[in-house]
């Protein structure tokens, strides 16, 4: 990355960025955008171990990729804090005047503090946080930005913590689980693990802009009927009857889009789980390869990730909010009751309501965040489930991803078409209204690629 020269006026005094021009060759290491990119990467490795659900994981996405924004935001005098834009955040601490900080480097701190603190496995994120502590300090820093450095990441951290805090999640720990009704167009444990509804609750969650869970209700779900002539059953015939006749090329979308945090596996009278990136984690490593495509600096990344993630969390939001609204059965249950009692979709079925597809939400939502930012055009490779087995997939662009995430849940077997359908226009509505509420930057400008 080039040398910069960054000077940023507060109150009429002159705070010297990480990235002044002539001050050593450290800061080309410190100042690598590929770490923070590597520290984000970091948090989904221990969330995917975790197994944490798909919406908790967007929570985890949001509030470290708020801390990395808030921190490195420094490096750039155009662009602005998030205080006063997201409910209930108030300003974070800002830096001491005068002096010289490596704010790259405070935003992978605050990035890997915040993540350490939401997840489960504090032993993993030590050892990577002290490697990556050791890096910077043989990176040749001076001692005096080092510590100054990573004292200020560590307080922007601590504040975004305590805003987390105040979230309402901690309470819904709390709360009764899903109850299981009679009614039979409510949904019902599938197979083969017969796992309890997750979130329930998720709507009690504060939003991040959103006026409220609510705000995009969309569209109901087809009627429920078990009638051979009611569109309810001919759109569960459809699932089924595409599901059995799926083209190679459909069943690698299902596979690749599947993000399935926990899949039980059973082999005879042997289970066991295969663990998976979440839905909102594929997105953010989508983020990442539009980063290194555009040759984006850290503050950039920043807040891409900040953008997308927010848009991610309210999508979960939004979308969760429905699902426990309508309550409605899942294909596989329908069809096994009323149509085939044999059949298996190609995916295995998620343990939350089907209405509307959670991938159709979020993914729409991301990717309009992303095309606000890269723009509409911007053609890429997802190399996300390499490590999960599968091959890259090409795109011309985010919505064209979105798009194909969003049929990949109807070739999987899970969803209804209309879920789909609805949960696209649901996530693009989220999406705009989320970039409509948040500005990052005095001055609009996209990221080249």
């Amino acid at each position: 990355m080039k040398n910069l020269v960054l000077i940023f006026v507060l109150s009429g005094v002159v705070l010297v960025s990480c990235s002044e021009k002539n001050n050593g060759d450290w800061k080309n290491k410190a100042c690598n955008p590929e770490l923070l990119h590597n520290s984000v990467k970091q948090v989904t490795d221990v969330i995917v171990h975790d197994i944490f659900s798909p919406p908790v994981a967007s929570r985890i996405y949001a509030y470290i990729s708020v801390a990395g924004y808030e921190a490195a935001r420094h490096e750039d005098s155009t662009y602005l804090s998030l205080a006063g834009q997201l409910h209930g955040l108030e300003a974070p601490p800002e830096p001491e005047a005068g002096v010289e900080y490596c704010f790259p480097f405070s935003s992978t701190v605050a990035v890997l503090k915040v993540g350490k603190a939401l997840v489960f496995s504090d032993d993993k994120m030590d050892k990577y946080y002290d490697s990556l502590m050791l890096m910077y300090k043989k990176s040749g820093m001076p001692k005096d930005v080092y510590d100054r450095s990573l004292a200020y990441g560590t307080a922007v951290a601590d504040h975004i913590l305590v805003w987390s805090g105040k979230d309402n999640y901690k309470q819904t720990r709390s709360f009764p689980k899903y109850s299981i009704s009679d009614d039979p167009s409510t949904w019902k444990p599938t197979p083969p693990a017969y796992m309890d509804a997750v979130e329930p609750h998720w709507n009690k969650i504060r939003t991040f802009v959103l006026d409220s869970a609510a705000q995009f209700k969309p569209e109901r779900n087809t009627p429920f009927s078990i009638d051979k002539k009611s569109q309810f059953y001919k759109e569960a015939l459809q699932v089924r009857d595409v599901g059995n006749a799926l083209t190679e090329e459909q069943k690698q979308i299902a596979m690749f889009w599947d993000c399935n945090p926990f899949v039980m596996n059973v082999k005879g009278h042997v289970m066991f789980a295969t663990k998976k990136i979440s839905p909102g984690g594929h997105w953010i490593n989508i983020t990442h390869v539009a980063c290194a495509k555009a040759n984006a600096n850290v503050v950039q990344s920043a807040e891409a990730y900040a953008r997308v993630a927010i848009s991610l969390a309210e999508g979960f939001i939004s979308c969760w909010d429905e699902k426990y609204r309508s309550k409605l059965i899942r294909p596989e249950t329908y069809i096994n009751q009323f149509i085939d009692q044999d059949w298996i979709p190609l995916l295995q079925t998620p343990p939350f309501p089907e209405h509307t597809s959670g991938h159709s939400v979020i993914s729409n939502s991301a990717a309009v965040a992303l095309t606000d930012l890269f723009g509409e055009n911007f053609a890429f490779t997802d190399s996300t489930e390499i490590e999960f087995g599968l091959s890259v997939r090409s795109f011309n662009s985010f919505q064209h991803a979105a798009e194909e995430a969003t049929i990949s849940r109807f070739y999987g077997g899970i969803h209804y078409m209309p879920a789909c359908e609805i949960g696209m226009k649901q996530g693009h509505a989220v999406g705009e209204f989320v970039g409509s509420r948040i500005l990052t930057r005095r001055k609009d400008t996209k990221l080249s690629n």
